[in-house]
């Protein structure tokens, strides 16, 4: 019955319309499961079950799939809906594709229609899709940066011949590939012209489903032609752009972008820590060797490194006191050299006390040199023993630049590593003695090591914060090999100058990938500061995603949520790796909130595609136009660029602010960070590194974040249509008449409280100019109620920006709104209190301008009049009312203790005052 099943659905000599496929599928599902109840073992009864489910979430096969001769294919795959079978594990992804063949087999995974991730050559038979799970957990964080979302592959060669040749076993692991590849191609769909095609003799259960894009990854680095070679035989729309890294590509090694992408990691880390490292000297530890690329191209990005310490699979090197110019060169000439060793190194560098010796050795000799870099007190070690010294060794930087999980919690066990070639070397987080992470490689330490090594003081993020730039660069290049296809279609571009094109745009590329590394980067650094006041935050952000089956806590390693209430309780915060968790997963949830909307296909975001791409091809207006991935390029820059500006939680409080949606959201930051200039005025922040402190940086950061909150909440709760272009014209327009004279239009009391705040930050050693644009931030942001004004009057900006200030100073708006800020909410509902008390104070303000304005004109008064005539006109027309304000004001105001209730208090007179 089960051979029936998988026929009905996918025999397509049956010739059955999907419509009756589906009826007799469902009859023919009933009655297995009927006779399923007859099965008298529980083991048995368990076997057929799980058979008979992954056969109902089967969506695709090429079983039936013959090649030109009429032969069946010699391999099996089959596409499963993964999110339709509950006894899978966590996390669950959007499909699969199991692949079997005598010769192989392999999965390929991924968590969206839309994604991307390498293809590995697993040595573990029994478990590798355990293996590929952990990966693309980690690879669906990691391409939070990126368009598509995390895939990974996995493929166990099973035919390697024993004690073969390294020639033999790589012809026949490719010939693994080979099979694993044409598996998936199988079974997916391919463009022609504009139209979605799906492959001959396959019955498709899904919605047409063409995009499929790999990557290198362990033992597949040199890979990448055989694939695009076999994509090609396919005629597969993505042609050479199906893998990435090919001979028409971009070379990561040769690029360093991964190690660069890492680095950027690094020296913020650093920066904040007061030291610049490209310019000061620093120790170093680290997992691998000069030959590998992460590592070998990390050891190049500094020539003030002191590597002290390296091992990798075959040796262990120690240079207790390294002279850095001339270990730099020597690194260089190792990283040059192929396929070198640590053994290579010219041991008349290094200092004295150090050497390089072999992992084989039974023992190791220490010197008192050695003794002192790990604190051993023994003569003689096991190689292991001093490799697990060395990472427990004083260091300011350990880099990862190799294969291996060497990094654990204290609560975890070796198996939760899932490294058993590690295990003897293997470490605590808390053991650490080195002040920064920086993780090149993945997997170097599990999330329960990192939050641990941060817990006790050290800077760490994750790995896929830190390694994102390679997959960043393949999405890149996978990118702009579809404009270019795009561009020879349309005329825009001769077929044979687009390699060449391709070529030249090596380091913009690479910048443009770097410049993602230093802003997510940044953007973790700004959570983290402010991760305490907004804990409440961050707890309703977790609970609403697991509300909507969106998270697992258990599954990211986030803090519970009675954790979560310990940790606020004593005045903690979480950790910078828990935060690189959220920080993905609000861009993640963001792109699947918008990806939906119209949100994209507002003309203004054409802008925002184009710079999406290196400068030599952004005049390709057709083939940009025509992009098949361009609203997905649309949204995942502007996700990127909404949470690495406001962080990861901004998002939600908006949206529970105002009752906003997503897309609602989305356009309203556009339109505020156009206003108000935010791209400048980031770009100046980024300007000061090194050159002020990094906290004198992230409050500047901070200032914009809250501004921005306050801008958009404005705009949600206005409901306005038109286009966004038409929309930030209205505001910039109208503000331009008064950006130069922000100072003079202000009440008394924001005059003195902004020229302080400029003061502040001058001492900061912060320019005078970005100064004054971060601190009258919150003055142009109340310029949105000023246009407001002008367009509700008639009157000139500078007239009506007059009468807001002035009526906030006379009823002392300035000064509450002020206070209320200073106040430090307990729980999330006092939060939302304080945040919709200041928002009261400023829409009264802007009430309270307008009514005098009115009474103003309906009294013939000209425009040109003073604004204190016209308050006092205000003030005469409501005696008794102002009165009542005025003493209730006064009376709090004595009493002292400004409190979230008196605020209250207050504001419901202010209502009481415009309500007569």
């Amino acid at each position: 019955m089960l051979l029936e099943l998988f026929a009905v659905k996918f025999d397509p000599g049956l010739k059955l319309s999907m419509d009756k496929r589906r009826e007799k599928s469902g009859e023919v599902e009933t009655e297995l499961f009927a006779e399923m109840d007859g099965v008298a073992s529980l083991d048995h009864d368990r076997a057929l079950r799980r058979m008979a489910l992954v056969l109902c979430a089967a969506l695709r096969t090429n079983f039936y799939v013959q090649d030109k001769y009429g032969n069946p294919q010699p391999f099996i795959s089959l596409k499963i809906n993964s999110q339709a079978l509950d006894a899978l594990p966590a996390p669950k992804p959007y499909r699969e594709i199991f692949v079997w063949s005598p010769k192989v087999e392999g999965v390929h995974i991924r968590f969206g229609p839309v994604a991307r991730g390498g293809l590995r050559w697993s040595d573990r038979r029994d478990d590798f899709r355990t293996e590929v799970l952990g990966l693309v957990k980690a690879q669906q964080v990691k391409n939070a940066v990126i368009v598509p979302v995390g895939s990974k592959g996995g493929f166990f060669p099973k035919q390697l011949p024993a004690g073969g040749s390294r020639d033999d076993i790589f012809a026949e692991g490719i010939a693994a590939y080979t099979q694993f590849i044409s598996g998936l191609l199988d079974i997916t769909d391919t463009y022609k012209g504009k139209n979605t095609v799906a492959p001959d003799n396959v019955v498709c259960w899904d919605e047409p489903d063409p995009y499929l894009v790999v990557a290198a990854d362990k033992g597949t680095a040199t890979f990448s032609d055989i694939a695009n070679g076999i994509a090609e035989k396919y005629g597969f729309w993505l042609d050479d752009a199906f893998a990435s890294g090919g001979s028409v590509g971009y070379d990561h090694k040769a690029m360093g972008i991964t190690a660069k992408g890492g680095w950027e990691a690094v020296k913020r880390h650093f920066r904040e820590m007061g030291k610049d490292i490209q310019t000061q000297e620093f120790d170093v530890i680290g997992i691998g060797d000069m030959s590998g690329d992460v590592f070998g191209n990390g050891m190049l990005l500094s020539k003030k490194i002191r590597l002290i310490a390296a091992f990798d699979h075959r040796d262990i090197f120690i240079d207790p006191d390294p002279e850095p110019a001339s270990s730099f060169k020597e690194r260089q000439r190792l990283f040059e050299k192929p396929r070198s060793s640590w053994q290579d190194y010219n041991t008349k560098l290094i200092s004295k006390g150090g050497g390089v010796f072999p992992r084989s050795s039974k023992s190791i000799n220490l010197t008192p040199e050695i003794q002192k870099l790990t604190g051993l007190s023994a003569v003689k070690v096991t190689p292991n023993e001093l490799m697990q010294a060395l990472l427990k060794s004083q260091c300011e930087l350990l880099w990862f630049g190799g294969i291996g999980t060497y990094i654990k919690s204290a609560t975890e066990t070796h198996d939760d590593a899932h490294d058993k070639a590690n295990n003897t070397i293997r470490i605590n987080g808390i053991d650490l003695k080195a002040k920064v992470i920086g993780e090149g490689a993945n997997l170097g330490v599990t999330q329960a090591g990192r939050i641990e090594f941060a817990k006790n003081g050290g800077r760490v993020n994750t790995d896929a914060i830190d390694n994102s730039a390679g997959v960043d660069c393949s999405d890149n290049e996978v990118n702009i090999k579809i404009l270019l296809s795009g561009a020879i279609d349309s005329g825009e571009l001769e077929a044979g100058e687009r390699d060449k094109l391709l070529e030249s745009m090596t380091d913009d590329v690479s910048a443009l990938v770097l410049q993602h590394n230093y802003d997510q980067t940044g953007a973790l650094s700004l959570a983290y500061t402010y991760a305490r006041e907004e804990h409440h935050s961050y707890e309703r952000f977790m609970a609403s995603l697991e509300t909507q089956d969106r998270l697992d806590r258990n599954v990211e390693g986030l803090p519970s949520a009675s954790e979560m209430q310990l940790i606020g309780e004593k005045g903690g915060r979480l950790t910078r790796p828990e935060l690189a968790v959220l920080n993905a997963y609000a861009k993640i949830v963001l792109f699947d909130d918008l990806i939906t909307t119209d949100v994209a296909d507002d003309p203004f975001f054409s802008t925002m595609l184009c710079e999406y791409f290196p400068r030599a091809v952004q005049g390709f207006g057709t083939a940009l136009k025509r992009h098949r991935l361009r609203r997905e390029i649309i949204i995942s820059r502007l996700c990127n660029r909404i949470v690495d500006v406001g962080g990861p939680v901004f998002m939600s409080a908006l949206s529970e602010q105002t009752n906003g949606s997503p897309g609602e959201i989305a356009k309203a930051f556009t339109i505020a960070y156009g206003v108000l200039q935010i791209d400048k005025i980031r770009n100046s922040i980024n300007d000061l590194d090194n050159k002020i402190s990094a906290e004198a940086q992230l409050s500047l950061q901070a200032e914009i974040s809250a501004v921005l909150q306050r801008v958009i909440g404005w705009l949600v709760r206005r409901g306005e249509n038109g286009s966004i272009a038409m929309r930030i014209a209205r505001r910039t327009d109208g503000l331009s008449h008064v950006d130069e004279g922000w100072v003079d239009v202000l009440s008394s009391y924001d005059s003195r409280r902004v020229a302080a705040r400029i003061g502040r930050f001058i001492r900061a050693n912060i320019p005078e100019a970005l100064a004054a644009d971060v601190s009258l931030l919150r003055a142009r942001a109340s310029g949105f109620d000023v246009v407001e004004l002008t367009e509700k009057t008639g009157w000139p900006i500078r007239k009506a920006a007059e009468l807001f200030y002035d009526m906030g100073g006379r009823f002392k708006i300035d000064r509450l709104r002020s206070m209320s800020m200073k106040t430090q909410p307990k729980t999330h509902w006092e939060n939302l209190a304080q945040q919709r008390i200041e928002e009261d104070y400023y829409a009264a303000q802007a009430a309270l301008a307008l009514a005098a304005a009115k009474l103003h004109i309906d009294r013939g008064g000209a425009a040109k009049a003073p604004t204190t005539a016209m308050i006092a006109t205000y003030i005469e027309a409501k005696p008794h009312a102002v009165q009542a304000y005025d003493a209730a004001y006064s009376k709090i105001n004595a009493s002292g203790g400004w409190t979230l209730a008196k605020f209250a208090i207050v504001n419901a007179q202010l209502r009481e005052l415009l309500a007569i």
